[in-house]
């Protein structure tokens, strides 16, 4: 049963000494790793939020004073305005201030050797621009000098109306002192103990490696000699350890019941095999038969000899035929084959064009199409690419009641990077949630018809190209499937 298998008691030995040290090493590791991501995010967190404070009392304080200036609230006076107040209002909240008219000039600074002329620095165009881009009309821009990181916090001064006067600037300084001390003293602690406990584990590792290796000993001629090619003979041993003959029991039952269960397990998966093959031809076959009726009835039901677009309209609905009957042949070709999926004709075409071809056999009025772009051209199967979307879309019509007054079937196509998404969403009855992990199960369907391999068989299909096939549900409210395939130009 396990030929091959020699257990070398000096090579056990290091294995289980290694691996102790090792889990030490790791874990030693890991726990520092974490702790110090775990003391940075909490620096960061603090430096912002301190920020942020000090940024919120001086903003009030800015509005005090404006609402209680005698001079006129334009850009122009906030020079004026905060001539004999800005110094005061730096040392209140111990934070340099500097304030800048709405084009970035500087007009008034807290610092003392600051020289407000013509060279003053502006501020970049791009920080006004993300300031006045963002929703709270603020933007904080981090910059590191010199090993140091600097935040320096923008915002609009408005007035009582809202209107935008100038814009706040506050630089602050970040101190990881204190964070980096702590650090530090955790980090030594952290070694001091793992230390001990790496000393520890040499001694423990060498004595349970030794108690191991002594009492598999006994037994590792034995198991040299079991093979899964040929007839196994059990272990005739009687060890001292009671853990040591629990295994060989277990041993020898195994051998007892593989060798009873071998002809019966080796008939039982050709049979299963052969029958989940005819499960798929069937559902594969018959997959295209429905869209092949729907696009039957809409040619009964709207043919018109008379109208002008009865040569393009025989065209389209031909063509439909053809790549469904194109797909059977597929599949049964594929399956004659001992295949469980046809094979891959790749093919450059415009996914957005296949898609809403596919949609064509049905004839629901509540089929919504739309795609961000007319085209979207990849490289891909043309009949696998409509299975998927005649799957889903007959799955998201049958999972609307029929006396449901309004329904809708949503389909969208766009580009996402280099990935293609299709989404098909309904507003049906959703999905429970005990069904949810087993959606994509072979045989498994919610529906009271069907034998639930149209889901598993696309999932399949989707893999196969490297996409991803997803899906958000809620009960009573409906189901939206995304699929997601790389577009693949070459």
């Amino acid at each position: 049963m396990l030929k091959g298998f020699k257990i070398s008691m000096l090579s056990l030995r290091i294995r289980i000494f290694i691996s102790m040290i090792l889990l030490i090493i790791v874990a030693s590791v890991l726990l520092a790793s974490i702790s110090i991501i775990q003391f940075k995010n909490e620096a960061k967190e603090y430096h912002q939020e301190r920020l942020e404070r000090k940024e919120n009392a001086v903003k009030e304080h800015i509005n005090y004073i404006l609402s209680t200036t005698t001079y006129p609230l334009t850009s122009e006076n906030l020079d004026l305005i905060f001539k004999d107040k800005i110094h005061e209002l730096a040392h209140i909240h111990n934070i340099e201030i500097n304030i800048y008219d709405l084009d970035g000039k500087l007009l008034k600074s807290s610092k003392e050797s600051f020289s407000i002329d013509k060279v003053s620095p502006p501020i970049p165009a791009y920080i006004l621009k993300l300031v006045r881009s963002s929703i709270e009309k603020r933007y904080v821009d981090i910059k590191t000098i010199n090993g140091v990181k600097n935040r320096s916090s923008f915002t609009q001064i408005k007035d009582d109306k809202f209107k935008p006067l100038g814009v706040l600037n506050l630089p602050y300084l970040e101190d990881d002192g204190f964070y980096e001390k702590e650090l530090h003293n955790f980090l030594i602690r952290l070694s001091q103990v793992y230390s001990f406990m790496l000393i520890v584990a040499f001694g423990l590792a060498y004595f349970l490696s030794s108690y191991i290796t002594k009492s598999l000993k006994t037994i590792s001629d034995k198991l040299n000699e079991t093979s899964l090619n040929q007839k196994n003979e059990k272990i005739l041993l009687e060890a001292s350890s009671k853990e040591i003959n629990l295994l060989i029991n277990a041993y020898n039952r195994m051998v007892d019941e593989l060798e009873k269960s071998a002809v019966k397990l080796a008939q039982g998966e050709r049979e299963g095999a052969w029958r989940e093959m005819a499960k798929q031809v069937a559902h594969e076959i018959k997959n295209p038969l429905t869209p092949m009726r729907l696009t039957v009835q809409s040619f009964q039901r709207k043919f018109d000899p008379n109208d002008p677009n009865i040569t393009q309209k025989m065209k389209d609905y031909s063509e439909t035929l053809i790549q469904q009957i194109d797909t059977m042949n597929a599949v049964a070709s594929a399956f004659s084959n001992f295949a469980s999926m046809p094979a891959q004709q790749n093919e450059t075409l415009n996914v957005v064009e296949v898609v809403e071809l596919a949609l064509d056999i049905f004839n629901e009025e509540h089929i919504v199409f739309e795609s961000e772009s007319p085209e979207i051209i990849a490289k891909i199967d043309r009949t696998q690419l409509i299975r998927i979307i005649t799957n889903l879309v007959k799955n998201a019509i049958q999972s609307i009641p029929e006396q449901q007054e309004n329904k809708s079937v949503s389909v969208s196509v766009r580009k996402e990077s280099n990935d293609v998404l299709i989404t098909v969403k309904d507003n049906g009855i959703g999905m429970k949630q005990q069904d949810i992990d087993r959606i994509f199960e072979p045989k498994f369907t919610t529906k009271s018809s069907g034998m639930g391999l149209g889901l598993g068989i696309i999932k399949n299909i989707i893999e196969n190209y490297k996409g991803t096939i997803t899906f958000d549900t809620e009960l009573g409210k409906g189901t939206q499937f995304t699929v997601s395939l790389p577009i693949i130009n070459s």
